[in-house]
């Protein structure tokens, strides 16, 4: 999945407009092997676990192992989606990426494996990652060899506040855009606001036009378009369309466009404070509205992203990932002895009962207990289809100018035929 790879010079652009500086991140990664006069290996581990419960207990995992491996050093540097996404990029064009960095997978994994910057774990984890959740691994084969240790899968769908649902007269949640769009109607009418987004961080809104993508032209339009460098086929226009149909009733918090999505009055605070009805995320949002915000207990619901009447989606086919590490190439030992550790059953099953996560340690599925999060392992299982991040799938470059162009269709400063006409242009550069 993902496109041919990116010259180092794309990597430059995209790193010098992202305003950052070489020499200041060149020190990261490299061919070191992080040891020391006392035999001491040091092994940095980049991630983006900033909310709580998940940054302490990651943390408290980090000492764990290093307390069972005396001569290990843990150093973890925690950023923030965007920033993390950024300094990335900027990495990947120095050739000099982290010992162990989260990762996505997809187009954007590729094109560093392809810039030699990744190890190839195939045979460094045979012996433990074959027992691993097959779908789970899938993101980070490339070429049928492995190159990334999951930790985490699921599902972006919408999470929803029954209390208020209630308050609107809405019985339950719906299972058509028509539908959807008549409950944002509702809450609207009894003074609810609908929907919280971010609409600061692109890569929220982007959610919507890629799951109506999938119902109106099926999950395999997103991976054609692709394909064929073209973006201009009338169901993804379509999907522009459909959204411009929501954004169109305002549907959002005030101040939206200028909202980030973990801060303290952003889209997960403002659906944890009981401030709007809805949000569309992945299987985390639970954990990042109660660390934001107060969290809903038990008015909070889940439901998957409705059908497009006509369309040609199901609603089982999905959206959306998980998260997982990498090493750079020739990371030492140690990198690869601290990702087994990770995704060992005793580790995951804590995983899953601190943060939330969705298990990749078969074993460890008997650590659900949260009823949403049951439900979300219910729709990935009986899933028919399944399509990854837009900004993770494809290329950098491209992945980032889905997320601006259907910003800027929610911001009103571009109609649904500019969105497609502008992925295309950009598909077709980087070809």
């Amino acid at each position: 999945m993902g496109d041919p790879a990116l010259s180092r010079r794309g990597f430059l652009a995209a790193s010098a407009a992202a305003g950052l500086s070489m020499t200041a991140l060149s020190g990261c990664g490299g061919d070191s092997d992080g040891g020391s006069s006392d035999g001491t290996t040091t092994v940095e581990w980049w991630n983006i676990s900033t909310t709580q419960p998940t940054k302490d207990v990651w943390a408290a995992l980090a000492k764990k192992f290093e307390a069972q491996n005396p001569k290990v050093k843990i150093k973890i540097v925690q950023l923030e989606n965007d920033a993390y996404k950024s300094k990335m990029t900027a990495l990947t064009a120095s050739g000099k990426l982290p010992d162990i960095f989260h990762t996505w997978g997809g187009g954007v994994l590729r094109q560093q494996i392809e810039a030699g910057l990744v190890e190839d774990l195939t045979d460094r984890t045979k012996d433990w990652a074959e027992g691993l959740v097959p779908v789970a691994k899938e993101p980070y084969l490339v070429d049928e060899k492995l190159y990334g240790i999951p930790f985490d899968i699921g599902m972006i769908g919408f999470w929803y506040n029954k209390a208020l649902f209630k308050k609107a007269g809405i019985s339950g949640p719906p299972a058509t855009w028509s539908a959807f769009l008549e409950a944002v109607g509702k809450l609207k009418s009894a003074g609810v606001t609908p929907l919280a987004l971010a609409g600061k961080e692109t890569w929220t809104g982007m959610y919507y036009w890629a799951y109506l993508a999938m119902r109106t032209a099926g999950a395999g339009a997103l991976q054609k378009a692709n394909e064929d460098k073209d973006f201009t086929a009338p169901g993804l226009v379509q999907a522009g369309e459909h959204l411009k149909e929501l954004v169109e009733l305002e549907p959002f918090q005030k101040g939206f466009l200028g909202a980030s999505y973990s801060g303290p009055t952003g889209q997960a605070a403002t659906v944890g404070n009981g401030k709007a009805a809805m949000e569309l995320m992945g299987q985390w949002a639970p954990v990042v509205q109660a660390d934001a915000g107060k969290g809903l207990g038990d008015d909070l619901g889940f439901f998957p992203f409705p059908t497009v009447e006509g369309g040609q989606g199901a609603i089982t086919e999905v959206f959306g990932g998980g998260g997982g590490h990498a090493l750079r190439s020739g990371a030492p030992q140690a990198a690869v002895d601290f990702l087994e550790f990770f995704a060992s059953e005793a580790t995951d099953r804590e995983l899953v009962k601190k943060t939330g996560v969705l298990p990749v340690v078969p074993a460890a599925a008997s650590a659900i207990t949260d009823p949403n999060i049951k439900a979300v392992q219910q729709q990935l299982t009986a899933a028919t289809g399944f399509q990854l991040y837009l900004d993770q799938a494809y290329a950098p470059a491209l992945g980032q100018e889905v997320n601006d162009s259907v910003g800027a269709l929610i911001a009103r400063s571009k109609s649904p035929e500019q969105v497609a006409d502008s992925i295309t242009q950009v598909a077709k550069e980087e070809q």
